[in-house]
Formats: structure tokens, C-alpha cells, sequence
């Protein structure tokens, strides 16, 4: 057989992707996802966060506490979730862990979604520890997806880096709508998203906006895009 006449694996991407469905808000969320953020903003945590209620519904949260583990690195940079800033429904339901080290967060993040009286797990590791290897990411990902617990890792300051995510985004703060009632007032949180792996979807860019009901997305422009070349934040690869 000529293997010469088969298609390479760079062929093969684009045909696949072209019979993906493109992401949207509302879709059921990834049991396993990384958003890759500046850790000198907030913004991976808020999205990770805004990503788990619009992709498991909020009626998950109603009756299930959510897991949220941050490393001692994480937690300098970024600090402990702010409760009164988050939603009402989860103001009493965030079980919080502070892990000394990278080992110790990744064993709480395991154990957590292995609880399916979990609504899901947030985790916050900042740079690319030694300990958050692919082997690493396989077993949450096998853990995620055996006890249906969703998982989103924040990565702060971190290389992309090789891993089983289903789903692996790079954020960053973007400017808000200003309010109806007050154009003088802070808008609601909204983001630079870019999904640059996904196993289901094709890859893509978008403005996320943070709604009441759940996000909403519109494709970023191209001077939305050359603005975040022109400031990259932390978006590097390994």
C-alpha cells in the first residue's frame, strides 16, 4: 500500500472541523476544560465560573456546592473567591481549599470530581508546575467523565502546554456594554475568549458577555483581535 496517497493529519483537521458544530453559550460544557488567563486580572476565574453556569444550567447549583481549590501561587496572585461578588445562589455554597503546593491542589481537584454531590470544581494552578503534566490531565479527565462532575482549571501565567482538556481557552478583560439605566456605571463582566482547542467544536473567537440569563457571544473583529496582538497579555505557547 502507498501511504503517500493518504491524507496527512493537517488535512484531516479541517475536514473534521468543518462538520463540528461552532461553540455557542448554552451548549452543555466540557467535563474536563482549561481557560489559560493574566494572573494580574480576574478573569479566568470569573469565566470559568460564568462558563459552569451557563453550560450546566443553574439549577445544578441550587442543591450542589461547588469546589473551588486554588495553590499558594494562585492565591497571591488573584486571592480568595469574593463572596459577596458572586452569584446569589452560590453565595453559601463554595467550598474553598487553599493547597500549599501544586501536588496537594491537583489531589483535592482529583478528589472532588470524583464527589458527584458536587455541582462542579474549579481549580486555579498558576505556571506550568511539574506536577500538571499530561499524565496529570488524563486523570482528571477519566475522573471527570466516569462520575459526571464538571472540572474547569484556571490557568494563571501558564505555556499551553500539552493536555487531555476537552475544551482550552486564552482570555482576557474586555471593555463592558455600559449599562442601560447608567451609561456612567461599571457594565456587566465580558471577556476576549479564544477556543484554540476543542474536541467537539472548531476553533474560534468571540466577546463573552455576562448576562443574567446566561452568556452571550458575538464574534470578536479584526481590530478587537489586532488590539489583543498588540497587548498579548499572557498568551504563549509551549
Amino acid at each position: 500500500m502507498d501511504l503517500s496517497t493518504l491524507p496527512t493529519a493537517g488535512e484531516l483537521m479541517p475536514l473534521s472541523h468543518a462538520c463540528a458544530p461552532r461553540w455557542q453559550p448554552g451548549l452543555a460544557c466540557a467535563l474536563y476544560g482549561e481557560v489559560f488567563a493574566c494572573g494580574s486580572e480576574a478573569s479566568g476565574a470569573a469565566l470559568a465560573l460564568a462558563l459552569a453556569l451557563d453550560g450546566l444550567g443553574q439549577d445544578a447549583f441550587e442543591q450542589h456546592h461547588v469546589l473551588w481549590v486554588q495553590d499558594k501561587a494562585a492565591l497571591r496572585l488573584t486571592g480568595r473567591p469574593y463572596r459577596p461578588g458572586l452569584p446569589s445562589m452560590l453565595r453559601d455554597r463554595v467550598i474553598h481549599v487553599a493547597a500549599a503546593t501544586p501536588e496537594d491542589a491537583l489531589f483535592a481537584i482529583e478528589e472532588g470530581v470524583r464527589c458527584c454531590e458536587l455541582a462542579c470544581v474549579i481549580g486555579e494552578i498558576a505556571g506550568n508546575p511539574r506536577a500538571l503534566d499530561f499524565t496529570a490531565s488524563r486523570r482528571l479527565t477519566l475522573a471527570a467523565e466516569r462520575h459526571g462532575v464538571a472540572l474547569v482549571l484556571v490557568r494563571l501565567d501558564a505555556m499551553r502546554d500539552l493536555s487531555s482538556a476537552r475544551m482550552r481557552w486564552q482570555v482576557a478583560a474586555a471593555p463592558s456594554l455600559p449599562p442601560h439605566w447608567n451609561a456612567a456605571a461599571p457594565g456587566a463582566s465580558a471577556w476576549r475568549a479564544e477556543l484554540f482547542r476543542a474536541r467537539t467544536h472548531p476553533p474560534g473567537e468571540w466577546i463573552l458577555h455576562d448576562e443574567k440569563t446566561g452568556l452571550r457571544a458575538r464574534p470578536s473583529t479584526s481590530s478587537e483581535r489586532a488590539g489583543e496582538s498588540a497587548n498579548p497579555q499572557n498568551i504563549r505557547s509551549a
